[in-house]
């Protein structure tokens, strides 16, 4: 991505606290349209808390978040989600009483343009193959890795500008795991900018254009995704080397 590609989110100072206790204490995040930008860093680095206060689900301390050229501090989750901004949230979240087919619909519930609902169902189908052969099961019964497909799927058919994804990988077997980043590749590809939270840095960064590296509330390391996965720090502290 050049300079010239407009900024869909911008996060200046973030500070985001739980009672007396900051969870993020200031970070600052740039994302470029068509990016796939990856979050990375320990269990209880403030990640989750980043994503969920980008997308109205936590109050913020102090800072600000502009999605488009707009800030949208006190901007309720709903209104995001029909301006384009959408997350797939860690631990899926789908509507285990619902059938597969369902759960994609209720993904478009923003949207009237009824055939073309139908068109993106058929698109989901095609990009998760698995979600075909179980569209009339009942999203409860599905595996965890069928299950993130759907929430991935559903979260794709309010037709993001920006989708969040939130540790798409956790709890799959490596197989799955490979699946969902083949996916999640796909998606970048076809032009939707992703900002993706994911404990698997390895695979993170390959997917990735740039990166940024959280700990204890804080942006420790950003840069070029590929430059990432060399760099000994890196390498030591999160690819287990």
């Amino acid at each position: 991505m050049t300079t010239t590609t407009p900024t869909i989110l911008r996060i200046t100072g973030l500070k985001v606290a739980y009672g007396g206790i900051q969870a993020v204490k200031g970070v600052d995040i740039e994302i470029r349209q068509g990016e796939l930008v990856t979050l990375i860093g320990a269990n209880g680095a403030g990640k989750t808390t980043t994503m969920k206060a980008i997308t109205g689900l936590q109050a913020w301390a102090g800072g600000d978040v502009q999605y488009l050229g707009q800030s949208i501090k006190g901007v309720p989750s709903y209104a995001l989600l029909r301006r384009g901004l959408v997350m797939a949230p860690e631990g899926r979240g789908v509507f285990a009483r619902m059938s597969s087919v369902e759960n994609l619909r209720m993904g478009a519930f923003a949207r009237h343009d009824k055939a073309g609902i139908e068109a993106d169902i058929e698109r989901m189908f095609h990009l998760f193959p698995r979600l075909r052969e179980r569209a009339r099961q009942l999203a409860g019964t599905l595996s965890g890795g069928e299950q993130q497909m759907l929430a991935m799927a559903r979260a794709l058919m309010s037709q993001p500008k920006l989708l969040l994804l939130d540790e798409p990988s956790m709890g799959l077997s490596p197989i799955m795991v490979e699946k969902i980043f083949e996916v999640v590749r796909d998606i970048s590809a076809q032009g939707v900018t992703v900002l993706l939270v994911e404990q698997n840095a390895r695979l993170a960064l390959q997917a990735a254009h740039r990166g940024y590296v959280m700990d204890s509330g804080l942006i420790t390391m950003s840069g070029d995704a590929k430059q990432m996965l060399d760099d000994p720090k890196v390498r030591a502290a999160y690819l287990g080397e």
